[in-house]
């Protein structure tokens, strides 16, 4: 699993980041999820490694237009990549709406279907493989966040026991590695927990953005391997936080620790903290770092593989 960083700028573009954009890249399906998708996100999806014909799911968290501009053009180029059959998006209230009229009245047909699923708290997708949810959080809209759960995974079956045993393989294989109890046709009663080892864990994501500091955040990034958090603005800047109902760095970081999370990275910074200014980014940084030390702050095109959880 792969996170590749579209655009990591608030409310407006820079000369060096772009709005609001990730990519949620899974080689194992050949599928990308996008987390929003802001004005151009198409272009920045170019210039990187992802792939437009890959992506089936888009997961948009508010319909504030850094987070959704980007959607009409998006859906119009990917009919003409080819490849697209079908995507899921999952939304706010007036999504479907904002979309629909966005056809309509560019004329845009595509050449593939989508459907459009109003998010509710809760299980918003799954499969046998994943589990996706969200929660409301605090914002001047309606905003939710989103929580990605990699389901466990069995342990590696073990071949050469099964075989040494004289274990007839098929059928009788594929009930092993399920952990099954299986009577052999000689009797034998195999417990298929024995030829397997150690339940490979499933990795765990969260996704928060717009917000201020709330409840709900710590609850989606319980336990994450990664949680990618808000930080508009510096802690100094905290009264605007509030007014705005966005979040500092510092509230990002207490989201981290409060959350029992591995990893932070920071994204959605407004375009104030740019060189030259009393503030700066590193100064956001540092701040979120002493609270939360293993924070990261994200940049355009930037790429974090997450890590295999531990099985401890």
């Amino acid at each position: 699993m792969q996170i590749t960083f579209l655009g990591t700028s608030s409310g407006v573009p820079t000369r060096s980041r772009n709005v609001s954009s990730i990519a949620v890249r899974l080689p194992q399906r050949a599928e990308v999820w996008l987390l929003d998708c802001g004005e151009a996100t198409q272009h920045q999806i170019i210039r990187s490694e992802v792939k437009l014909s890959q992506i089936s799911k888009i997961f948009v968290t508010h319909m504030h237009g850094d987070h959704i501009f980007g959607l009409m053009g998006l859906l119009a180029s990917c009919g003409m990549a080819g490849n697209v059959s079908h995507i899921d998006i999952y939304g706010p209230s007036g999504l479907s709406e904002y979309l629909a009229a966005s056809q309509r009245y560019s004329e845009t047909r595509l050449s593939y279907s989508i459907k459009v699923h109003t998010v509710k708290p809760g299980v918003v997708f799954e499969d046998d493989e994943f589990i996706v949810t969200c929660a409301q959080l605090k914002h001047r809209v309606t905003a939710h966040g989103y929580r990605i759960i990699e389901k466990d995974r069995p342990g590696r079956f073990n071949i050469e026991k099964a075989i040494e045993q004289n274990i007839p393989s098929g059928r009788i294989y594929g009930q092993l590695k399920r952990g099954e109890i299986v009577t052999l046709p000689d009797g034998r009663r195999i417990n298929g927990k024995e030829f397997c080892g150690e339940p490979q864990v499933g990795r765990k994501v969260a996704y928060c953005t717009d917000t201020i500091y709330c409840d709900n955040s710590v609850e989606l990034a319980k336990d994450a391997d990664v949680l990618i958090h808000e930080a508009t603005f510096a802690h100094q800047d905290s009264d605007m936080a509030y007014q705005r109902l966005h979040s500092t760095s510092t509230m990002a970081a207490q989201v981290a620790l409060g959350a029992n999370a591995k990893k932070l990275i920071m994204t959605h910074f407004s375009p104030r903290y740019a060189p030259g200014n009393a503030l700066q980014l590193d100064d956001l940084l540092k701040e979120a770092r002493m609270i939360f030390p293993n924070t990261s702050m994200a940049y355009d095109f930037m790429n974090y593989e997450v890590p295999a959880a531990s099985n401890a």
